[in-house]
């Protein structure tokens, strides 16, 4: 079976980064993980995750430089996971489709959450966050 192409955006803010916990009622309910989502037929990463961020929090973003890239099992299925550092554009105040809490946090406190497999490799890439 194709794996599912995934994006996360990495989204920076007063030295702190955006988390989202999943809702009650989705796979991997109550792990933590970076906003983002699926990758749609045709579309580039930065595409997909821009449209994903719209969509799910209601604001805008600037992709930047690419972070890295992971895989996890999905249930049947594989999950690749491209993260990306983002700036919101727009907004600031935003809720969520898919999760039930977002937290602003300081990557010193990324080890006191469970997070989402996919999203684990990435914890210790953005310890150092870029200026903002």
């Amino acid at each position: 079976m194709e794996p599912i192409r995934v994006v996360a955006a990495v989204i920076v803010r007063d030295g702190k980064v955006l988390a989202c916990r999943r809702a009650p009622h989705k796979s991997l309910a109550g792990l933590w993980e970076f906003p983002g989502g699926k990758v749609e037929p045709g579309e580039s990463d930065e595409v997909a995750l821009a449209r994903e961020i719209r969509e799910e929090l209601g604001v805008d973003i600037t992709v930047g430089e690419f972070i890295g890239e992971s895989a996890a099992p999905a249930g049947e299925t594989m999950i690749l996971l491209n993260a990306y550092w983002a700036q919101m554009t727009t907004g600031g105040e935003f809720s969520s489709t898919d999760h039930d809490v977002l937290e602003w946090l300081s990557p010193a406190s990324f080890s006191e959450y469970e997070w989402a497999p996919a999203d684990v490799p990435f914890l210790a890439l953005v310890v150092n966050l870029p200026n903002e």
